[in-house]
């Protein structure tokens, strides 16, 4: 009986030791960020789906999802030393992909055509070309759900700190002309920057504008509107929009009215004045012509805008080669539908929580011949820069 006894006992002891191993096994693999990654890990349009990440050794991480190339969470240290996610988003793909229930553009490689394209048409040798029209009568974001920032991307990680995302888009996709293969790299580099690249070919010619779609708010709490994110934007004027955010084809300067940013303020200090620019988007949504672009060439080591906030000390430097930033501070966010949706950590975000700092064409170029064009033909290559750096100031 002893002998038996033992053997039970010794067989409960396996059992436990196998079931503390088994538990140990199925703990989540969480990011800095308190991302789990298994939350990503599945299939969608036949491909695989996965979260990436990017880090440095100085307290940077970056998570990346291949669907749409999406930009899930940004950390970095604050002030004190504390790790701070500083980007808006969701927890799990399942959300991401769900285009009826939650739609975003959230951390998106946006793509064919950034922005707003007027009736979805635009003329181009001696063809015209009709769009899908996803925002009203008009184009918006490539189209938006069948756009890029909701295809699967090819994905190949370099190390710890580079991700190169590859996607094919077909001749007539949305509309649009050309079979065009496009590549977004993500760097993360020693001096905590985060370094984009989009480059792509054609085989005839087309109209190509990428961006990255981040809603930064660097306090790192999403339950309020981020009014107090002190804003710079290196820019003397601006192009102002319609009631459908479509540009009425002005330059207009920026001198004298909320859209200056030239001295860096709390953007709460003008996002409820009735300028009526600030009127149509209820807040700002606005392409800003920047100073950095000069005689047809960017200069990408200048900085073309920032973002700093007094309640974490993290200071974001913005830099790019395009002549135009769009300023769009969540005035989407928390209203209607959006009020509901629960994102990261549980939350639900209130409007104005946050601030996109977009680098791009200008939009609806391609019916103003006389602005920067984001033609791109078969015997050329297509590049776009964008960096942000973050510090503590």
């Amino acid at each position: 009986m002893k002998v038996l006894k033992g053997m039970i006992m010794g067989l409960g002891a396996i059992t436990l030791m196998f079931s503390a191993c088994e538990k140990k096994e199925q703990a989540p693999q969480l990011t800095a960020s308190g991302l789990d990654v298994a939350k990503f890990d599945t299939t969608i349009q036949n491909k695989p789906v996965k979260l990436y990440t990017l880090k440095n050794a100085n307290g940077m991480e970056v998570c990346i999802t291949n669907y749409g190339g999406r930009i899930v969470s940004l950390v970095v240290p604050d002030k004190d030393g504390k790790p701070t996610d500083v980007v808006l988003g969701f927890d799990n793909i399942a959300q991401y992909a769900d285009t009826l229930n939650s739609p975003s553009d959230y951390g998106s490689s946006v793509g064919r055509y950034a922005n707003r394209i007027k009736e979805g048409k635009f003329t181009l040798g001696d063809n015209t070309y009709q769009l899908k029209k996803n925002d009203g009568p008009n184009c918006l974001h490539g189209g938006g759900t069948t756009g890029w920032m909701n295809q699967v991307y090819d994905a190949e990680q370099i190390g710890d700190s580079i991700l190169k995302l590859t996607i094919v888009a077909a001749d007539g996709e949305n509309g649009f002309p050309g079979k065009v293969m496009a590549v977004t790299t993500y760097k993360v580099t020693a001096d905590n920057t985060l370094d984009m690249t989009w480059t792509a070919e054609t085989d005839k010619p087309t109209i190509i504008n990428q961006t990255n779609h981040n809603y930064y708010n660097l306090s790192g709490d999403f339950t309020q509107p981020g009014y107090d994110q002190v804003l710079y934007v290196n820019a003397d004027n601006f192009t102002p929009s319609d009631k459908l955010y479509i540009p009425t084809g002005e330059i207009k300067p920026v001198e004298g009215t909320p859209m200056d940013f030239r001295t860096p303020h709390a953007i709460g200090d003008s996002i409820h004045s009735d300028f009526d620019q600030i009127q149509n988007a209820t807040g700002y949504d606005h392409n800003f012509c920047l100073n950095t672009y000069k005689d047809g060439k960017g200069d990408d080591t200048q900085v073309c805008a920032s973002l700093y906030s007094p309640k974490t000390g993290i200071f974001m430097e913005m830099y790019t080669n395009e002549p135009g930033v769009q300023v769009y501070s969540g005035n989407f966010q928390g209203v209607g539908k959006d009020a509901n949706i629960v994102r990261k950590l549980g939350l639900k975000y209130p409007k104005h929580v946050s601030v996109c700092l977009e680098s791009q064409k200008y939009p609806d170029s391609p019916n103003h011949p006389e602005w920067v064009q984001p033609t791109l033909n078969p015997d050329e290559k297509y590049y776009s820069h964008a960096a942000y750096k973050f510090s503590i100031k």
